[in-house]
C-alpha cells in the first residue's frame, strides 16, 4: 500500500471507533426517551440496554469466523450494513410506537458493532509501521473516547425534547391529546437515525473500495494449545470481574438522566449535557490514569480506584440534589482504566491460549445486558436512587479481582471498550 492510500485506511478504521462509540452511548439518551414514549418501566427501558449488549455475547464468535473465513474487510463491511440497516428500522418503529421493534433494530445495529470492535482493535496496528501501533491504537481510541463525549450532546440536543408529563398531566389530557404527545415524542428519532445511518452506509462504501491488507492468524501455526482454558483461575476471575464492571459502567450511565430528575430535579436535556460532560471526563480519566500507572502498579491503581467507586456511590445513594449527582460524574473518571486494566491483568501469562481468553474476557461485555436490567427492577421496587446500590457492589468484584493480582508490576493496556 502506498503511504497516501495506508493514511486513508488509517482514517477509515480510527472512524469505526467514533461510529460504535457513538451508537453505544446514545442508550443512556434512548433509556429515559422511550420509556417516555413508550410509557416503560424502569425494567422495560433496561431492555434496551440488553438489546444492545447481548450482541456482544452472542454475535462475537460468529462475528470472528465469518472474518476467519471471508477477511476483515468483507467482516467490516458486514458490520457496518448492520449498523445502517438497525438505524433506519428505528423509523417504522417510531411509527408504530413499537417497543419490541425498537429492541429488534438495537439487536441489529449492536450486531453491526460487534463485528466492527471485533476487528477494528487488530486492523488498527497493522495500517502502518509496526514500532508506532501502540500509538495508532491510544490514537483511534481517543475517538471513541470522544463519541461518548459527543453522543449524550447530540442526543439531548435532537432526540430529548426536554417535556416530560407528570402522571397527573398525562390523566388530565384526552385520549388524542396524550396520543398526539406520545407519537410526536416517538417520533424524534426518526431524522437522527437516518442520518447516522446514511453516514454510516457512506463509511461502508469508503471500506469495501478502499484497498486494505488481510491480516493473518498468528495462531495457525498448527501448534496444539496445552491444557483447559478452563484451569486458567485468574483468566476466570477476570472474566468475572469484566462482566460486573460492564455492567457497573453501563448502569451508571444508562439512568443517569432519570436519577438526576428524580434527586435533584434536572430536565431531562440538562442531565443530557451534564452526561456528555461526564463521559469527557471518563476519556480524561484514561489518559491520567495510564500515565498515574508509570509509578502505581497497575492492580493497585486499580484497587484504589474502585474504593472510590464504592465510596462516590454510597455519596449518591445518600445524598441529595447535585451533591448526588456530581459524585455520579466522579465515578465516570474513576472507572475510566477498568476494563483496559481487567482485560490485560486476566491475559497475561497464557502464552498460547492469549486469543481463546481474549474472546472470552470480551464476550463478558454481556454483564452490560444483565445489571441495568436488574437495577432496573430494583428501581421499580424502590426507587431509582437506591438502585444504584447494584453498581457499587459490582465494584466490589472488581476490587477482589485487582487485590487477587497485587503483586503484578506492570502490564501493556492494548484494548478498551
Amino acid at each position: 500500500m502506498t503511504d497516501r492510500k495506508t493514511r486513508l485506511a488509517i482514517i477509515l478504521i480510527t472512524s469505526l471507533f467514533f461510529l460504535w462509540g457513538f451508537a453505544l452511548n446514545l442508550n443512556p439518551i434512548l433509556i429515559p426517551h422511550l420509556k417516555k414514549a413508550c410509557q416503560l418501566s424502569d425494567f422495560q427501558s433496561a431492555l434496551i440496554d440488553s438489546a444492545s449488549y447481548i450482541a456482544y455475547f452472542l454475535v462475537a464468535l460468529p462475528a470472528g469466523l465469518f472474518m476467519k473465513k471471508y477477511g476483515y474487510k468483507a467482516g467490516i463491511t458486514l458490520g457496518l450494513i448492520l449498523f445502517a440497516s438497525g438505524t433506519f428500522l428505528f423509523f417504522p418503529a417510531a411509527e408504530m410506537r413499537h417497543f419490541g421493534f425498537f429492541l429488534v433494530a438495537l439487536f441489529i445495529i449492536a450486531s453491526g458493532l460487534t463485528m466492527l470492535e471485533t476487528a477494528a482493535n487488530p486492523y488498527i496496528t497493522v495500517l502502518g509501521d509496526a514500532d508506532s501501533a501502540t500509538q495508532r491504537l491510544n490514537f483511534a481510541q481517543s475517538f471513541n473516547g470522544l463519541a461518548a463525549f459527543l453522543a449524550p450532546l447530540m442526543g439531548g440536543t435532537f432526540i430529548l425534547s426536554g417535556k416530560t408529563l407528570t402522571e397527573q398531566q398525562q390523566q388530565a389530557m384526552s385520549g388524542e391529546q396524550l396520543n398526539s404527545y406520545l407519537n410526536a415524542e416517538a417520533a424524534s428519532v426518526q431524522k437522527p437515525f437516518i442520518v447516522i445511518g446514511v453516514v454510516v452506509l457512506f463509511v461502508a462504501i469508503m471500506i469495501w473500495r478502499t484497498a486494505l491488507p488481510e491480516i493473518k492468524d498468528e495462531n495457525e501455526t498448527g501448534k496444539k494449545v496445552s491444557g483447559s482454558i478452563w484451569d486458567e483461575k485468574n483468566l476466570i476471575l477476570g472474566i468475572a470481574a469484566q462482566f460486573f464492571y460492564v455492567g457497573a459502567q453501563v448502569c451508571i450511565s444508562s439512568f443517569f438522566i432519570r436519577f438526576s430528575d428524580k434527586v435533584a430535579g434536572i430536565d431531562e436535556k440538562t442531565a443530557a449535557y451534564l452526561l456528555s460532560g461526564a463521559f469527557l471526563s471518563f476519556m480524561i480519566g484514561r489518559f491520567i490514569g495510564t500515565y498515574l500507572m508509570r509509578f502505581v502498579a497497575p492492580p493497585r491503581l486499580l484497587a484504589l480506584y474502585s474504593i472510590v467507586c464504592v465510596g462516590l456511590l454510597i455519596i449518591a445513594v445518600l445524598t441529595k440534589g447535585m451533591v448526588s449527582v456530581y459524585a455520579l460524574v466522579g465515578v465516570q473518571f474513576f472507572m475510566s482504566i477498568m476494563f483496559p486494566t481487567i482485560f490485560a491483568l486476566s491475559i497475561r501469562g497464557l502464552g498460547e491460549k492469549t486469543k481463546i481468553g481474549s474472546s472470552l474476557v470480551i464476550m463478558a461485555i454481556v454483564g452490560g445486558a444483565i445489571f441495568p436490567v436488574i437495577m432496573g427492577q430494583v428501581s421499580d421496587i424502590s426507587s431509582i436512587q437506591t438502585a444504584y446500590i447494584v453498581p457499587a457492589v459490582c465494584f466490589l468484584v472488581v476490587l477482589y479481582f485487582a487485590v487477587k493480582n497485587n503483586s503484578i508490576k506492570n502490564v501493556t493496556l492494548g484494548t478498551a471498550h
